[in-house]
């Protein structure tokens, strides 16, 4: 035969016309189960074959039988037909949110415990949305949403800090603690005063990946007339607290970040001065005020369903 003229150019209604004469191998039965008449049906596979330039039949006044081309394609073209039935369902499931993927960004204190318990479960509840995960600091976040990279993103902030065209869910608060090194003479406390802290070198986290905590961390040295000795900084809270292990300092750091047990580290809540009270955070899940994607409104309404009510 010549070469293809356009392969594609075949239609599904060719391919359900290859399989119903695969299967009967009589162009008069196949004929009548595709309900129509023999003469358009034997035109129409002559143009399958000229269309692909591959002989599907051999055929005889008194026989059809598949080539092994014909026989190869087969089961090629019932797996080609039964997805294309599929499609009208899984367009539905897809608009419905479904089906689809989902990019979560999260900073490392959700992925302790909070971020896998949600996982498993949103995904025994939406098995056909694939969850693609990304650890990020709250600026590599905003950034990642801005550029449509990110469906939503869980970042940490001070209590009632907002992000200008961000919608939020509020997950979870918790108040900040301090890591100390092990060996250091505060560690024996176990509620060191607030006023000794201050005295420490600090290593803390840059402010641009937590604006708002960063501040609040330098309002507790600025209240007591004190300039934080910054002695480190680092982005990672695992980093920050190696680093506390390594003896470079003390942090603040969520009360989440206990579960994060290195050697060499303890976790203390100060002694406060009557009247004044320790900052907290807040984790939020994030979202664009604008995103389309159907599979986050479901994460959206998992999420609020999970909070404590």
């Amino acid at each position: 035969m010549t070469e293809a003229k356009n392969p594609l150019r075949v239609e599904l209604r060719q391919w359900r016309q290859f399989v119903a004469l695969a299967e009967e191998l009589h162009f008069g039965r196949a004929a009548r189960r595709l309900h129509m008449t023999q003469p358009p049906l034997t035109q129409a596979i002559a143009g399958l074959e000229e269309a692909l330039s591959v002989r599907l039949f051999d055929r005889t006044k008194r026989s059809v039988s598949l080539t092994p081309a014909g026989a190869a394609l087969l089961p090629e073209v019932r797996d080609l037909l039964v997805r294309a039935h599929g499609l009208p369902e899984m367009a539905r499931a897809a608009s419905a949110g479904e089906v689809g993927r989902l990019r979560l960004a999260f900073v490392s204190t959700v992925g302790y415990e909070l971020l896998p318990r949600w996982v498993r479960a949103f995904r025994q509840r939406w098995p056909q949305v694939a969850l693609e995960l990304t650890e990020a600091t709250g600026d590599v976040q905003l950034d990642l949403m801005a550029r449509g990279e990110a469906d939503a993103g869980f970042m940490l902030h001070s209590p009632g800090f907002a992000v200008a065209g961000l919608a939020h869910v509020r997950i979870a608060t918790e108040p900040l603690v301090v890591a100390l090194p092990e060996s250091h003479p505060l560690a024996a406390l176990e509620a060191p005063t607030l006023s000794a802290l201050l005295l420490e070198p600090l290593v803390i986290f840059p402010r641009r990946i937590l604006p708002s905590v960063h501040d609040a961390v330098f309002g507790l040295y600025q209240a007591a007339g004190r300039a934080p000795q910054v002695a480190q900084e680092a982005i990672q809270m695992q980093t920050i607290v190696n680093l506390v292990s390594a003896g470079l300092g003390m942090a603040w750091v969520p009360q989440s970040v206990r579960q994060f047990q290195r050697t060499g580290v303890v976790y203390r809540s100060p002694a406060m001065p009557r009247g004044r009270s320790l900052p907290g955070c807040e984790t939020s899940l994030v979202w664009r005020e604008d995103a389309v994607n159907p599979a986050l409104r479901h994460f959206i309404e998992f999420a609020e369903s999970a909070l404590p009510q």
